[in-house]
């Protein structure tokens, strides 16, 4: 009898262990992510980087990059994460162009499938349904946004649609002309807005992905903002009720109540201090994916992340604090999909620096952790598949 109690314990014990073993793998593969980084080339980037990042301990290591992807300044993935599209922002007598790549999840290499014409110069942003059959790529200097189906095999077409923008406002050496700085298609994927830096607007489409020429007006067809403040980028909260609005010139945001391809303004904040005086340069909003901050990017003469609270009822902002982001020229930021880290690129710093989120507190502690690379501009975040 003593030797069956011995011998049954040795099996729970090895079952244990098994268990165990196969739980910390489970967790250890949880935190471990691709972190793709978008670049200006010309001074010594390869084009398109990627890296292994560790949500856990915030460390990174580089995988693989392109050999030669001119300027791929904006990135983003599918929503399969199996496809990569670039924009090429170029401009003049080499015009804006836009490339697929497939992405092996599992080893992290890009391969090339194929580039189109964007449509228009200086391609800024690029965005994917949800059903990942269509790019809406919106074209800054061009101040019109097209839209590319995409092939089953994850390439492109031609572009289907084109639409351009037209006016002007205040500010007569930034705002000349329409400016299309974004395209964000909705979270129900029925609408694509399209801030414009400079109209002052945000358009509005419908978007209906059956359709040969997807997009049509909107009613109302467009949103305004205020006079010289530039809208740049806009996001949609987590629970899809509110939408908020960076502006590039006036360095504020906006609080939009969200339904339906309607936006209601609730509230406007500045990102910068109470009689600041610098250069304002102000350029991407996240929420993070808690639902409960709201951070901005600042350039110019402040070169650092606002933070906000969020009032998950009303969708209300409330100033927590800044946070320097050890770099000039912040563009985009990211957070990690379980909210621990934040990472920013600093374009004319060569740097993307590593931030430890408090999630209780939404501020941010900086790690040792950095990477240097010539002019990132854009991070993006995938799952690393087994």
């Amino acid at each position: 009898m003593y030797i069956n109690s011995i011998i049954k314990f040795n099996k729970i014990m090895k079952r244990s262990i098994v268990f165990i073993f196969l739980l910390s793998s489970l967790y250890g593969t949880s935190q471990n992510f691709y972190l793709l980084i978008g670049t200006y080339t010309g001074t010594g980037s390869k084009g398109i980087y990627v890296y292994n990042f560790n949500a856990q301990t915030g460390k990174t290591k580089w995988v693989s990059n392109t050999d030669s992807s001119t300027n791929p300044s904006y990135i983003t993935l599918s929503h399969s994460g199996n496809f990569l599209y670039a924009v090429n922002e170029t401009g003049g007598a080499n015009p804006g162009k836009v490339s697929a790549y497939s992405f092996n999840r599992k080893n992290g290499n890009l391969t090339y499938l194929n580039t189109e014409l964007s449509g228009g110069d200086d391609p800024c942003y690029v965005a994917v349904s949800n059903n990942d059959r269509w790019i809406a790529i919106a074209n800054y200097s061009g101040g019109n946004v097209s839209v590319l189906p995409i092939n089953k095999n994850g390439s492109l077409r031609q572009i289907s649609q084109l639409i351009q923008d037209a006016g002007s406002s205040v500010n007569k050496a930034r705002q000349e002309k329409a400016h299309v700085h974004e395209s964000v298609f909705s979270p129900d994927n029925a609408y694509l807005l399209t801030p414009d830096l400079g109209t002052d607007k945000v358009m509005i489409y419908q978007f209906n992905s059956s359709l040969s020429k997807p997009l049509r007006p909107s009613s109302p067809a467009f949103v305004t903002a205020p006079p010289g403040s530039g809208p740049r980028h806009i996001t949609f909260s987590p629970n899809k009720k509110f939408a908020y609005l960076i502006h590039e010139l006036s360095g504020t945001v906006t609080t939009y109540a969200y339904s339906m391809g309607k936006l209601k303004e609730i509230q406007e904040l500045p990102t910068h201090p109470e009689g600041f005086k610098g250069v304002i340069g102000s350029a991407e909003v996240f929420v993070s994916p808690d639902n409960k901050f709201l951070y901005a990017s600042n350039r110019g003469d402040e070169n650092n992340i606002t933070i906000f609270s969020i009032n998950s009822v009303t969708g209300k902002l409330t100033l927590v604090g800044y946070q320097s982001v050890f770099g000039k020229a912040p563009r985009n930021f990211i957070i990690d999909p379980m909210g621990n880290y934040l990472l920013v690129a600093n374009q004319d710093s060569d740097n993307i620096v590593i931030f430890k989120r408090d999630k209780k507190t939404g501020l941010l502690e900086p790690t040792q952790n950095q990477i240097k690379l010539p002019k990132p501009v854009c991070l993006q975040i995938v799952k690393i598949s087994k």
